[in-house]
């Protein structure tokens, strides 16, 4: 037991010893190294994000929402067959969540987008095609296994191409480009029919696909599979032809070396002490993004509305207009405050989006300022949309693609992705019997949940701002 301990300390000790090597001086350097041209990064960021905009579309909200009656009319669904066809994506996206990390581990970074767009691709098809319940439910299915890779497998490349002045603002981008998919799919849903709108689907993976021919892979899979020279080029590539990459290279290819003396990692051994820290913070943010409410109240935000007896229609408008600035406003801001900030910021909104319509619905309920409540409850669900937009939703997975060491980052990412659609899942399902039993009372049992994230996010998540990948999991797994 002694030796075991000793040879874990030991094995730290070589993990952390490559980063204490650097300098301060050659650390800015090497930040600053072709900043001026790191176009690549930028056009390699893009071609990745399209998957992200491609999961946006996809979603309920994004594609179900404004085709349910058209869809049920011309198939002559029942609702039953209809709920199955909505939620059959929750399903289809737990198991991308669990297969995609595996998945870009083997055949990479890049590999990975391929095989999450070709799903799409088919299932789009299918939608388009279909004529029946059978097939537009595996097109679904198809469609929700492309969203749920893309939600692993896009973040990771792009925290992985990215130098770290600018790796928090474009892992962003992946929640960014989410949000711009169903607010377009939404709005183009209401001119186009459903089979159209299937089409469009396409569109943001035929430019991912036709990208990935023209950008790099992520050179950290590279050094990973022992592909030392093309390893060498793509990091070349995303910093600049004359950027001075020797420093970034010889950081990542000793951290790469030590982590391979350790055997690989399996499921059950993400659970093991050096890998615990890691598993709880990414495990742990995915649980405090979801199970606040964001599925329920999102999904359910026109019924809401309608319950504090607000305009449906004026409230969706201006849930939709607040959802994409503020979102973008977050993703310049994660660079500049900070992770953990802003994550804290975020949270405390949270509490206070979920306190305003708790009261709004028990004044309703209690027949105290009548008049008064729908304000109140619709300023508070923008308050939440806003706070969640700005933080909770594009934090919890800069930090998940940047804490885990890279030979268990597949089977780890898979679990903290699989945890985050079950609980939306769960969140989703659960919320109109919760609302059914106490509509005040689902806020306050939210807020209750936000405030106990609060306080995880300040306790347990350190700051990954201005730190290499390699600093940062040295540091959590030490």
């Amino acid at each position: 037991m002694e030796m075991e301990e000793q040879g874990e300390n030991s094995s730290r000790e070589e993990m952390r010893e490559p980063l204490v090597k650097r300098s301060p001086a050659n650390e800015e350097e090497a930040d600053g190294a072709g900043t001026a041209h790191q176009w690549m990064v930028y056009l390699s960021t893009f071609v990745a994000v399209c998957g992200s905009y491609a999961f946006g579309g996809v979603t309920g909200a994004g594609y179900s929402s404004p085709t349910e009656s058209a869809i049920t009319e011309d198939l002559n669904l029942s609702l039953a067959e209809y709920s199955l066809f909505g939620s059959i994506l929750t399903f289809g996206a737990m198991v991308g969540a669990i297969t995609s990390g595996p998945i870009a581990d083997f055949i990479g970074r890049k590999g990975g987008m391929r095989v999450s767009s070709g799903f799409c691709v088919a299932g789009w098809l299918a939608i388009y095609f279909a004529e029946g319940a059978l097939v537009l439910d595996i097109g679904r299915l198809a469609t929700g296994y492309g969203m749920g890779a893309f939600s692993y497998v896009v973040p990771v490349f792009v925290a992985e191409i990215a130098p770290k002045n600018l790796r928090g603002a474009l892992t962003a981008l992946n929640q960014v480009m989410i949000v711009a998919g169903v607010s377009v799919a939404y709005i183009i849903g209401t001119v186009l029919t459903w089979r159209a709108l299937a089409l469009t689907g396409l569109v943001p993976c035929a430019i991912l696909l036709f990208g990935l021919f023209f950008i790099p892979e992520s050179p950290r899979w590279l050094a990973k599979v022992g592909h030392q020279k093309d390893f060498e080029v793509a990091l070349q590539k995303l910093r600049g032809k004359d950027a001075d990459i020797s420093e970034e290279a010889a950081e990542i290819q000793d951290y790469i070396e030590t982590l391979q003396r350790l055997p690989k990692a399996k499921f059950l051994e993400l659970f093991q002490r050096r890998y615990l820290r890691s598993v709880i913070i990414g495990v742990g943010l995915m649980v405090c993004q979801q199970l606040g409410g964001i599925n329920g109240i999102c999904f359910y935000v026109a019924s809401i509305f309608e319950s504090a007896g607000f305009s449906s229609s004026l409230g969706t408008i201006l849930y939709a207009c607040l959802q994409l600035p503020v979102t973008a406003i977050g993703a310049t801001l994660v660079d500049r405050v900070g992770r953990k900030p802003l994550i804290l910021v975020s949270g405390t909104g949270l509490v206070l989006g979920c306190i305003l319509p708790a009261i709004s619905f028990y004044m309703k309920e209690n027949e105290i300022a009548v008049k008064a409540s729908p304000i109140l409850a619709v300023t508070g669900i923008l308050v939440y949309i806003g706070s969640f937009s700005v933080g909770m939703g594009a934090v919890p997975w800069v930090i998940m693609s940047e804490i885990f060491p890279i030979n268990v980052k597949g089977v780890a990412g898979s679990l903290a992705t699989l945890m985050n659609w079950f609980i939306a899942w769960l969140v989703s399902y659960t919320f109109n019997f919760l609302m059914s039993w106490s509509s005040y009372g689902t806020f306050v049992v939210y807020g209750a949940i936000n405030v106990l994230a609060i306080l995880f996010i300040a306790f347990v998540v350190p700051e990954t701002k201005g730190r290499s990948l390699e600093q940062i999991q040295a540091a959590i797994n030490a």
